[in-house]
Parts: C-alpha cells; sequence; structure tokens
C-alpha cells in the first residue's frame, strides 16, 4: 500500500501527460504561455505504462485519473489509456480535460475503456470565455462534452472556477446547463497554482459565496454528509433530487485528512500534494535499470513523507515553484 504516517492510504493516481496547454486560462498561465519541459524529459509512453502498472498491481492504485496540462494533445493517450484498462485488477479510469478535441476523440477513447471524463467549463458566455481563455474555443468545449455523453464517458462532470468581476455571477446559469444536459457540475474555489503567482485571497470566490449565489435560484440541501469519504466534493441535493452540485472548497474547507491522492508528474516526480514543494524523482530508477520492486519502495518511501495537510491557511505557506498546468490537477 501507499500509506503516509497519518493513516491516509493512496489509492487514488493522477496521471499528469504533459505540461503544455492550448488554452491560457488567466487563473494558470500569462498569455504568452510558458516555458515547456524539454522533450527528453517527459516520460515516454511505455514508461507512463510501467510506472501505472506498478502503481495498480503492487501499491494498490484504485483509479487513474489522466491529467495534463491538457491531455487530449498526448498523441498516445489513447494507447496509454487502453494498456491501463487492461491490467488486472482493473482500475477505474478518469480524463481531465479542457475538452477542445474532446469530439474528435471521445469514441476512441471510450473503445480503449475510459469510463467517464471531467471537462472544465468556467462560462457559458462566448466573450468572457475568450476573456478567461484567451481563445475562442467556448463550441469547442461544448461540442466536446456533448460527444462524451453520446460515448458513454458518463457521468461528464463539469469543474467550474468562478472569478471575482469576471464570471462570478455565472453560477446560477452554469447549474440549469447542466441540469438540463444531465452533466453533474463541481465549483472548485480558485487555488493558488497560477505560473504568475497573482493568487490573492481577498479576491477568490469562497465555497460560502458560491453557495450563497445559488441558494438565491435552488433549494440546497447537504447529499453526502454521512457518506462523503475522501471525495472532494461536498454535494448539495438541487430542488429536492436527485441531481446534486459539487463545491470544492480546497482553501476555505481543506478535506487533506481524508485525502488518498498521489500525483505522478509528466518528467516523473512523485507529489503527495498539489501544493507539495518537494517531490520524489523515479525517473532515474525507471531509466537506470531499476526493478519494479526498487521503483515500488521508492514511491512507498516517498507517500509515507506525505505532510499533514497544504498549509493554505498557515502564514508561512509559500505557493508551490510548478503551476497546475506542470503538476495535473
Amino acid at each position: 500500500m501507499l500509506a503516509d504516517s497519518y493513516g491516509r492510504v493512496a489509492t487514488d493516481l493522477r496521471v499528469s501527460l504533459t505540461d503544455r496547454c492550448n488554452l491560457r486560462c488567466t487563473y494558470c498561465m500569462p498569455p504568452e504561455g510558458l516555458e515547456w519541459l524539454p522533450k527528453d524529459d517527459l516520460l515516454t509512453d511505455d514508461e507512463l505504462i510501467r510506472l501505472i502498472g506498478i502503481g495498480v498491481t503492487r501499491l494498490g492504485i484504485e483509479e487513474v485519473r489522466f491529467t495534463g496540462g491538457e491531455p487530449l494533445l498526448r498523441r498516445g493517450l489513447v494507447g496509454i489509456v487502453a494498456a491501463t484498462t487492461a491490467l488486472r485488477p482493473r482500475p477505474h479510469t478518469a480524463l481531465t480535460t479542457n475538452g477542445i478535441g474532446l469530439a474528435r476523440t471521445a469514441a476512441a477513447l471510450a473503445e480503449a475503456g475510459l469510463d467517464r471524463v471531467n471537462v472544465s467549463l468556467d462560462t457559458l458566455r462566448p466573450d468572457v470565455f475568450e476573456k478567461l481563455a484567451r481563445r475562442r474555443r467556448l463550441h469547442d468545449v461544448l461540442d466536446g462534452m456533448a460527444a462524451a455523453a453520446a460515448a458513454g464517458l458518463t457521468p461528464v462532470k463539469v469543474n467550474s472556477v468562478l472569478m471575482r468581476g469576471v464570471n462570478d455571477d455565472d453560477a446560477p446559469d452554469l447549474l440549469r446547463f447542466c441540469l438540463d444536459h444531465g452533466y453533474e457540475l463541481r465549483f472548485i474555489e480558485q487555488m493558488p497554482l497560477d505560473a504568475q503567482h497573482g493568487w490573492r485571497r481577498d479576491t477568490m470566490v469562497t465555497a460560502d459565496e458560491i453557495l450563497d449565489r445559488l441558494g438565491v435560484h435552488f433549494d440546497l440541501a447537504p447529499a453526502d454528509a454521512d457518506t462523503r469519504g475522501s471525495a472532494p466534493a461536498e454535494l448539495f441535493r438541487v430542488d429536492g433530487g436527485p441531481a446534486t452540485v459539487g463545491i470544492i472548497g480546497s482553501v476555505t474547507r481543506p478535506f487533506c485528512g481524508a485525502c488518498d491522492r498521489v500525483r505522478l508528474t509528466a518528467d516523473g516526480q512523485i507529489r503527495n500534494c498539489l501544493f507539495a514543494r518537494e517531490e520524489s524523482d523515479l525517473r532515474p530508477l525507471l531509466r537506470g535499470g531499476g526493478t519494479d520492486e526498487e521503483i515500488a519502495d521508492r514511491w512507498r518511501a516517498a507517500v509515507a513523507a506525505k505532510l499533514p495537510g497544504h498549509g493554505i491557511n498557515d502564514p508561512s505557506f509559500l505557493q508551490p515553484s510548478r503551476p497546475m498546468s506542470a503538476i495535473g490537477g
């Protein structure tokens, strides 16, 4: 198992397939983009598949979530998914994407065995989308979500980040849209993971604010107080259910005590937390002839050192040097 000293066991592996992205969202990176990782530093498809296999067959990983950057930019994505779903025991698989290109790939991903997708969508207004993402691609995102649903990659979950003064009044419309289309909406508090290090607590739209704004239009009632477990989202029944909306209050309502996640970056680093400032490099063992058990031992040691929480609310908190695009969500 991947156990830490606080009794938590990591069973959910987040795998970043690339640090590249085809959007330039304001809460993630600057308009000009970032300096991408050198190609030789990135794990190959075979190396990724080997590490995922070690995680599943030796270390108790039960769910694999493919992330980026934008994972649809990874040319070998379908093959990586197929190799992962062929593992025994078979892990549950998911993909977190901005949705651009999903209309072309949803059917192939479903055939490869992918179980479901999470799609980022922060607004339904084309002008606001362009302001946030610095690209005119809203129609591609909506088409991708529809294609995912048609391919059976369900439930299609929608991730939304609200920015004060930009899209913070879009919450009710986003929820209505998701209810109408059978998507599951999750609002996520903006986290200090932008490359520009411009995050400020006083401009963040909090979980309480989101609930207040939704409460004007919908009747919300807690849905999972006794069954939430390690899930990051607090669920609320909408107008009596069965539909729900989720709130992920990573900053103001941290859930570190129940965290079951571990992250593998595209260049072979193990990270215990989105906000970790330390990483454990598996690449030298992977490329230097290390056995599966040697790699598993290093992975176990990395997770054993996991801290009790992310520390955002501590005055000494320092934002990690890697932005979200280089970590994976």
